[in-house]
């Protein structure tokens, strides 16, 4: 909640953080040999991605296997306990990343020794509460990695028992130091234990009597009896609501808080957990009130609850708006007419965003989360059975309610629990949902509907034995975790790839349907995140986002030089003529031109000396059409239709009509992307909030979805350059050439933000921080005071250009101004002076497009 009152540390509470991707390549020493640099960016507090030991060859952390070990391949405990050290010793703080909802299902099996045990010995073992099965319909839990049925693999010899060396275990699932000699199963690369005294049963039979069930890999998305994240086989959920879990899987965390390693907390998707509220209740009361903030996807009209235990979310929100404040909407009319060319037909227009949306839910449920929505059904109907006053709901009505309203759910879920009577503002989000719902379902499928409200509710009312009670209780609690998967894997996932009329808008937390904020919105939503969220999280880019905040930046130049966009466009389209009559869609075409030009050539910048790769290219839409899922995907793969997009964006590297387009096409707005680039990074890094900063993007970086977010980062090429910078002087970029003179921008307004921050962190987050609107004549300048609560004087005024297209199309600044408080000023950047009042933007912009102003002493 906001009001969360943090331990007594100078490290308690970021000014800022700055988001550092750990992995073999990367490790915690390689962090530490960098903190000067990070402490003389004005970084505060350094994020890190999960630290716990990952599944091998893991290149995220997302994948943890073992809770008691610090991840080995970045260093170990010993190497980051030595970087937190350092850390403090620079007067930089330590914020983690935290993955309470899963852990790997990795191969070889045996990295996650809790699974392995619990796979093995089957109810004995300790850790075989540790995860969420459904042992409704068979006591073995499915494995499914085979290539092939069982039967056709065991008669090809590929699976066969072995004896190897397998580590043994101590009370915490950890690894001990001792091995023990075991039969397993071995399939190629997996290796699966075996159940004691089943060891000399004929290879057939044993398999059938183990703890689980070796199955083809298809057979997962019906019969898959472990809950999951998303749809992701190899990540298993565990019921960290269980005390015992939560205490066991953040033991080794909780030590490195204790012995003042860790700082604070960033937790990884808290939606999937079966009772969110109680888990960050459990983390405040086990870290006495840490600095925690959660990644929640807020859709743009949900808000956090307000007792959530935590200071706020990872930043989404704050995205959203800050985009939007730099992106034209008036402009999009001409970008429906393009999408209207290239995706519609004369049988049937482009379709808009909620109708793919909706087909993209019914595909999800029916297919990739059909095991999730079989399991909610089977809960209907054995409570519907166990109860005379609910009988007479058919499977299939049932069945057909369930996935209308989980269609219809507008966010990642409502947050109902068990026990507790929910709050009205909760129920309603499933009403409307329901409300959205009848319009497919017959008069039989509403009634229906009506008990699947009330199941999902909690207000069926209480059951007639502790066993018909838990059934309900569990439906409540898989309805809501069933949203989240819903949500993500249709809008994110799919959606967000087939719908590409103007894919800036794309973005995890965002809306396509929602183009543009205006100002007064977004100081109203400044304002309100400085009372109700003083210390929450504010972000442009991150390992999840679709885009970088900078190509976002670049295509927010679409909707400002619209009817020039059609033009090259339809130029494009010219050229493509020739994959495109037969074989590339519209969809897919207009995301390839969309993304050309945003990560194209861009004069000043290292990540736009050239253009794009293609590879890079090529692995970007590789991921963007099997995402999509319209003409091949991940698990059926549509060769000739990949093989054409993909020579149809390899030809377009290589063709210098193309390229003069696209270098034209930026020379003509380089001015409006610049002015997006710059302006978003300045009032994300003074507005309320702690602002984080992803790896590297302290200069432009024009990277896409991961992996092509997660590549190595030139800190050597970052630290030399600010270096050169003279912050706050006459010429701050005189020791910059001009190939790198954008990314030193980006960098001294970065460095200068981070640093005013540091020197004066109670101005700008936390309860004694304040926000105040600063006025101007035009809607073209966004301008804001940060300041102590109460303070007579400010700390700063943020002063950043809008939409500079529009803006030279209307002759510029002309004689509008800003209206500063009385006093003397000067600019950080630039180090101009100038008087309180009146003063002309014309002059105050005559540098750069954006001014960070302090009282001059």
């Amino acid at each position: 909640m906001g009001t969360v009152t943090p331990p007594s540390s100078d490290f308690a509470t970021p000014a800022s953080t700055y988001r550092l991707q750990f992995n073999a390549d990367f490790g915690y020493d390689d962090a530490r040999a960098r903190l000067d640099y990070f402490r003389n960016l004005g970084v505060t507090h350094l994020f890190c991605s999960p630290i716990l030991q990952a599944a091998p060859g893991s290149t995220h952390g997302y994948d943890v296997v073992d809770h008691t070990r610090v991840w080995q391949e970045c260093g170990g405990e010993d190497a980051f306990r030595r970087l937190c050290t350092a850390a403090h010793e620079h007067d930089i703080g330590i914020v983690v990343d935290v993955v309470p909802n899963h852990m790997a299902v990795p191969t070889p099996l045996w990295h996650n020794r809790p699974l392995w045990d619990a796979l093995r010995q089957g109810p004995s073992s300790p850790f075989s509460s540790w995860f969420d099965i459904d042992l409704s319909n068979s006591l073995s839990v499915l494995m499914p990695v085979l290539g092939d049925r069982i039967g056709t693999e065991l008669a090809n010899g590929n699976i066969h028992l072995e004896t190897r060396d397998i580590p043994l275990l101590d009370q915490q699932g950890a690894a001990g130091s001792r091995t023990e000699r075991q039969n397993v199963v071995v399939y190629f690369d997996h290796v699966f234990p075996v159940r004691p005294g089943t060891d000399d049963l004929p290879l057939a039979a044993l398999l059938d009597q183990q703890w689980y069930r070796l199955a083809y890999w298809k057979v997962a998305s019906e019969e898959l009896n472990y809950r999951r994240f998303f749809d992701v086989d190899t990540l298993a959920a565990i019921r960290v609501e269980d005390d015992e879990v939560f205490q066991i899987s953040h033991a080794k965390l909780l030590e490195l808080y204790r012995d003042h390693m860790i700082d604070g907390f960033r937790i990884d998707h808290p939606d999937g957990l079966a009772n969110p509220r109680k888990y960050l209740d459990d983390l405040r009361r086990a870290t006495d009130g840490a600095w925690v903030v959660v990644e929640k996807i807020l859709e743009p009209s949900e808000t956090l609850p307000s007792d959530f235990a935590c200071n706020g979310t990872t930043g989404y929100d704050s995205l959203l708006r800050v985009d939007g404040l730099f992106s034209e909407p008036n402009g999009l009319s001409e970008l429906d007419r393009v999408w209207e060319r290239l995706a519609g037909t004369a049988q049937e227009p482009a379709p808009s965003f909620s109708t793919t949306l909706r087909k993209a839910k019914r595909e999800v449920i029916s297919d990739m989360l059909f095991t999730e929505v079989n399991r909610l059904t089977s809960l209907a109907v054995s409570i519907c059975a166990g109860d005379i006053m609910l009988r007479d709901h058919t499977r299939r009505q049932l069945r057909r309610a369930i996935t209308a309203l989980l269609t219809s759910m507008d966010r990642y879920r409502a947050y109902i629990e068990p026990g507790v009577e929910a709050p009205d503002a909760e129920k309603a989000v499933i009403q409307r949902a329901a409300d959205r719902a009848r319009h497919g379902l017959d008069e039989d499928e509403m009634d229906s509907l009506d008990l699947v409200v009330s199941l999902a509710c909690g207000t069926v009312g209480p059951a007639h034995d502790p066993y018909a009670q838990a059934e309900r209780d569990e439906f409540i609690t898989r309805f809501a975790q069933t949203c989240g998967p819903v949500m993500a894997k249709s809008k994110e996932d799919t959606a967000f790839y087939r719908y590409t009329r103007y894919t800036a808008v794309n973005e995890v937390g965002s809306d396509p349907g929602l183009v543009g904020v205006s100002l007064d919105d977004f100081h109203n939503f400044a304002g309100h995140m400085d009372r109700a969220w003083p210390t929450t999280m504010t972000t442009l880019s991150t390992h999840d986002t679709k885009r970088s905040s900078d190509v976002r930046a670049r295509l927010s130049a679409l909707l400002e030089y619209p009817t020039l966009w059609a033009k090259t466009v339809g130029e494009l389209e010219t050229f493509a003529r020739r994959w495109r009559e037969d074989e590339v869609d519209g969809a897919t075409a207009n995301l390839l031109w969309q993304t050309l030009v945003g990560t194209w050539r861009l004069p000043g910048t290292a990540a736009g000396a050239e253009p794009i790769s293609s590879e890079r290219l090529s692995g970007y839409l590789t991921k963007a059409m099997r995402e999509a899922k319209t003409h091949t995907s991940w698990t059926e793969q549509g060769a000739d239709y990949e093989k054409a997009v993909l020579e149809l964006a390899a030809a377009c590297l290589e063709d210098p009509t193309v390229s003069a387009l696209l270098d034209e096409f930026t020379w003509h707005t380089f001015k409006a992307q610049r002015a997006a680039i710059l302006g978003r990074k300045l009032i994300q890094l003074t507005m309320p909030g702690v602002p984080d900063s992803y790896q590297g993007c302290e200069l432009v970086d024009l990277s896409l979805v991961d992996p092509d977010n997660r590549r190595p980062v030139d800190l050597d090429h970052r630290e030399d350059l600010l270096g050169r910078l003279r912050p706050g002087t006459r010429s701050p970029l005189s020791g910059v050439a001009d190939e790198e003179k954008l990314d030193a921008e980006k960098l001294l307004v970065t460095s200068s933000a981070l640093g005013l921050r540091r020197a004066h962190r109670s101005a700008f987050r936390g309860s004694e921080a304040d926000y105040r609107p600063v006025a101007t004549t035009t809607g073209h300048a966004a301008a804001f005071a940060r300041l102590e609560a109460g303070a007579k004087t400010v700390t700063s005024i943020t002063v950043a250009t809008r939409l500079a297209g529009v803006l030279a199309e209307r002759h510029g600044w002309a004689d509008h101004h800003v209206v500063l408080p009385e006093g003397r000023f000067r600019d950080l950047f630039t180090g101009r002076e100038l008087n309180g009042g009146q003063v002309s933007l014309a002059e105050l912009m005559n540098t750069l497009p954006v001014a960070l102003l302090v009282p001059q002493d």
